[in-house]
């Protein structure tokens, strides 16, 4: 036999390990896609959000809205609430303020109260204007505020909501 020549068994080895590592390959690397996959996928955190009906919402009385955001991180899944007040200032439907109903100091959801004139946090008193600011209590600053808001064809307001920002 020449130094060129492969024998039997060898032929059969290599042979062997190119067909077991073609296989290995067809079948592992979807397998590890697929396990790695939901860990590398962003949910959507950016949204339009519907907070209700321009028309439904009273002029210089605050209208409530709420909403639940499911968030996917890897295999977990966590529904979160959100929510605040629309307050139209006027007949032009750009003139809206829209606060986030968490109070600023432990994230306490505010109540609007019609006999104080103010929003009211349950857990520390604290007490907000109309217009979110502090007027009593331990926040450190105003209510948040939502700052992108859209007027839909069919008359919905709708905000932006990321969940990778705060509010206004």
């Amino acid at each position: 036999m020449s130094d060129h020549e492969l024998s039997r068994r060898d032929f059969i080895k290599v042979t062997t390990g190119i067909v077991g590592g073609l296989i290995g390959a067809v079948i592992g690397l979807p397998a590890i896609y697929y396990l790695i996959d939901p860990a590398l996928r962003e949910g959507g955190k950016d949204a339009w959000i519907p907070i209700g009906k321009l028309e439904n919402m009273e002029i210089g009385k605050p209208y409530p809205f709420s909403f639940t955001r499911v968030m996917v991180n890897g295999w977990e899944r966590t529904a979160s609430s959100f929510g605040g007040y629309a307050l139209r200032k006027s007949e032009d439907p750009n003139d809206i303020l829209i606060l986030s109903s968490r109070c600023t100091h432990l994230a306490c959801t505010v109540n609007w109260n019609e006999e104080a004139d103010a929003y009211l946090c349950p857990c520390h008193d604290a007490k907000f204007s109309r217009e979110g600011e502090v007027l009593d209590g331990p926040p450190p600053r105003a209510l948040d505020r939502y700052t992108e808001f859209r007027l839909t064809e069919d008359g919905s307001l709708e905000i932006f909501f990321s969940e990778n920002k705060k509010t206004g």
